[in-house]
C-alpha cells in the first residue's frame, strides 16, 4: 500500500532541482564510480554517532537511485531507534525484526513508498537482541534472497560507536559509507569508528561531510570525499 509523504527532509523528492538534490544525485555517481570493476548492490550508511544525518542521508540516496530508474530497497536495519517508517509515513508493526525471528514473511513487511521504484523493509517492533538477530543466517538468507529482487539495497544502520550492529552490518555489505557531522564529531571518535569497521575488512566507500558551513560552501552543502588507508 503506497502512502503519502510529508516530510521536508527528504528534498530529493520536494525539491529534485535544488542545489542539495544535485549534491544526493553526485553522490549517487561517486558511489557508482568508486567501483567500476564489481558492482555495488548493497550499501550501508552509517555514523560515528547519533545526529549526524545518516537517515536523511540515505533516504535522499534511496529517492536518486529510484529517480534513475533502479528498483531500490532501503532497509532500516537500526532496530533500537528506528524512524525510516516515520520519514516515509509506513506502519511499523512488522518488519525486519518480525522476519528475521520468523513471525512475517519478508514479502509482507516490504512497504511500497510514493516514490516510485523505492520500497521499505522497516525495523519492525525494537527487539531485545538486535545484534544476533542481524549476525544471524536468517539475516544471511534474507539478503541472498532480495539481492536477485533489487537492483540495489540501502541499508540504514546505528551509529558505529554506539553498538556492535553496524561492525556486523558491514560483513554483510559491499561497501559502506560514513556521514560525518562537521564540527561536531572529534578526530578520535571517527578515527575509532573507521578502525572498528577496518577490523572486519569493512570495504569503505567514502565520507559524507554533512553540514558544512554554508558561508565556506556556498553551492555545496554536502560533500563526498575518499577514504583510503
Amino acid at each position: 500500500m503506497r502512502r503519502s509523504i510529508n516530510n521536508s527532509g527528504l528534498i530529493a523528492s520536494v525539491n529534485p532541482e535544488s542545489p542539495i538534490s544535485e549534491v544526493y544525485r553526485l553522490l549517487r555517481t561517486n558511489i557508482h564510480y568508486s567501483s567500476i570493476d564489481q558492482a555495488l548492490k548493497t550499501i550501508m550508511v552509517t555514523s560515528s554517532q547519533a545526529g549526524e544525518g545518516k537517515t536523511t542521508t540515505i533516504s535522499n540516496l534511496a529517492i536518486t537511485y529510484a529517480q534513475e530508474g533502479r528498483n531500490v530497497l532501503l532497509i532500516d536495519m537500526d532496530m533500537r531507534k528506528p524512524s525510516l517508517h516515520r520519514i516515509f509515513s509506513q506502519p511499523n508493526h512488522h518488519g525486519l525484526s518480525t522476519v528475521l525471528t520468523g513471525q512475517t514473511s519478508v514479502q509482507d513487511a516490504i512497504h511500497e513508498t510514493m516514490i516510485n521504484q523505492l520500497s521499505l523493509l522497516p525495523s519492525g517492533p525494537v527487539p531485545v537482541n538486535p545484534s544476533d538477530l542481524i549476525d544471524s543466517i536468517a539475516m544471511r538468507e534474507m539478503l541472498d534472497q532480495l539481492i536477485h529482487q533489487y537492483d540495489i539495497i540501502l541499508m540504514d544502520t546505528p551509529p558505529v560507536l554506539a553498538v556492535t550492529d553496524s561492525v556486523i552490518a558491514s560483513t554483510l555489505c559491499d561497501g559502506v559509507i560514513m556521514v560525518v557531522a562537521a564540527g561536531k564529531v572529534k578526530k578520535v571518535h571517527l578515527k575509532k569508528a573507521k578502525e572498528q569497521l577496518d577490523h572486519v575488512n569493512a570495504r569503505m566507500l567514502g565520507v559524507v561531510l554533512n553540514r558544512i558551513n554554508r558561508d565556506d560552501q556556498p553551492d555545496f552543502y554536502m560533500n563526498y570525499y575518499g577514504m583510503k588507508g
